[in-house]
This record gives structure tokens, sequence and C-alpha cells, in this order.
């Protein structure tokens, strides 16, 4: 491997090779892709990586990348596939006249590998820190690391979301995490539940789950709020989360909204005395 603490710097990154990892260092500029400024950096242990290849890019360009075995990260065990090739965290771009030296080093990483391309039993690579939130175009979403809560919007919300009421989801109650992107038809995120329940087949009937839009639950935003939910699912020391108690002037709102939607008829005077009582007993 090589020595600590050599650097081969391309466009929008530069990759810092250690004894047994490799930190990705991403670059902050209006031509660097907004899922890279928000990781920050990834430091991507060598036992992730099964391979590495080092090919031609676009116009006079070389591409290395490393390719992790499958499992081993949370942000792409979320993206299931779906990321375009330019929001790869994992490429790395470089001038041609680089390619001697990327090679160079694509050969190093090669010889320190030993994990092979089986699948990893858990998440080698750490997931982005909570917490976490972002807009979606029927609700806030927001991960505090043990509980995951949606709270509607008036404007974007259907009434079977707004009739039952914000949600909160402590990690303990969530088998999974479906992603999909923003930038495809449909895109949401969606709380896979352990209790098996079924859930609607659409997502925004759906009150474990959020749907985006033009402008709403961007990929730098969503997809990294995704992949921090899954690994604190899939960490086993996770504890549950104890419900905080509301905000008053929050549940007079909320109550206020109910009230709305039972005068224009989409809640039943039963449906409206119920949830006001729910809300009234978080106080």
């Amino acid at each position: 491997m090589s020595r600590m603490g050599d650097v081969l710097a391309g466009f929008h990154a530069a990759w810092e090779f250690e004894s047994d990892s490799v930190l990705i260092r991403y670059e902050r500029g209006l031509r660097t892709p907004k899922l890279f400024q928000a990781l920050g950096e990834r430091r991507i242990p060598l036992e992730a990586v099964s391979d590495v290849t080092l090919s031609p890019g676009r116009r006079g360009t070389v591409v290395l990348r490393a390719e992790l075995r499958a499992g081993a990260d949370p942000l792409l065990e979320a993206a299931a596939g779906q990321l375009k090739e330019g929001c790869d965290p994992y490429r790395l771009v470089l001038p041609g006249e680089r390619e001697t030296l990327a090679e160079y080093y694509a050969d190093e990483l090669k010889s320190a590998l030993s994990a092979g391309d089986e699948p990893a039993d858990g998440f080698l690579v750490a997931a982005p820190e909570a917490p976490r939130q972002f807009k979606a175009y029927d609700a806030k979403a927001s991960f505090d690391g043990r509980t995951v809560n949606f709270r509607w919007f008036w404007t974007g919300a259907s009434s079977a979301k707004w009739k039952a009421g914000d949600q909160s989801f402590p990690v303990t109650a969530l088998s999974g995490v479906e992603w999909r992107s923003p930038e495809v038809f449909e895109g949401h995120l969606r709380l896979l539940r352990r209790d098996g329940a079924e859930a609607p087949a659409q997502p925004d009937q759906d009150p474990a789950a959020v749907v985006f839009g033009l402008g709403y639950g961007p990929v730098h935003e969503s997809l990294p709020f995704a992949a921090a939910v899954l690994a604190a699912i899939r960490s086993c020391g996770s504890p549950p989360s104890v419900p905080a108690r509301r905000d008053p002037a929050d549940i007079a709102e909320r109550i206020r909204h109910l009230g709305e939607l039972h005068q224009a008829g989409l809640v039943t005077d039963a449906e409206f005395s119920t949830k006001k009582a729910e809300l009234l007993a978080e106080l």
C-alpha cells in the first residue's frame, strides 16, 4: 500500500491513502455535486472495497473508481442503484495527463485488498451523522438519531395523512427504509415497519411515507437522511426512544387544522373527536 498520507487530487474530490483506508474529501464549489458537498468526506476501510477500476472518462479524463462490497455502505444501500454516474461518491475523475499516476494508485489499492466481493455482514462505512432533516412536498421530515418524525404540511399532505396526524417512528419499530429518487416519477421516502402492517400502495396515502416533488426532498438531503435512518435501524444498540411532549402552541395549531378539515367535511364527527382527544393527551 502507498505511504500513509499520499494524496491524489481530481475534479471535485481528493483521495488520501492510509494504511487501512482511503479518506475521500469532497471539494466545495458551484460545479461540485451537492451530494458531495453534503457528505463532506467519507472514510472507506479497505475491507469494504471489493475492486478498484481505472477507465477512460469524457473529454480527455480518466476515472478511478472504488467498487464497494454489497451491504458495506448505508448510503449505497439506501440508494439501491439510483444514483447518477456524476453523483457516485466513489468515482474520482482526473485529467488525462494523470493516468499513469492514477494507474499506480489503482494497482497499489488492488494489492492491498483481501476481502473479495462477498457481501459484507454489516455496514463498514460510517453513515451520515444525525440529526438530519429535509422538506418533502407534504411534510417536514426530521431524525434525531433515535426517532423519525413527519410533520405534515397543510398545503401538501393528503386527507389520509391529516387524519392520521403527525407521525413519530422509533428506529426500534422499523425494519428498513425505501428511498425512491426525487429525480424519477413518484419519488418518496417510506419507512418499513417491523410489525408487518400493510401499507397503502401509494406513498401519498401512507402515514409512514413522505413524497418528493420539484424542489422537495432533493438527493443531497433525502438520501443521507435515508442512509442515517437505515444505519440506525441496523444498529443492534439502538435504544427505544421516549416520545417528547409537544409544544402547546403546536397542539393548538394541529387542532385548528383538524377543525378546518372537519368543517370541510373531510373528517367525520367521530374522527374529529377521537383525534382531538389524542392531541390533547400529548400535552
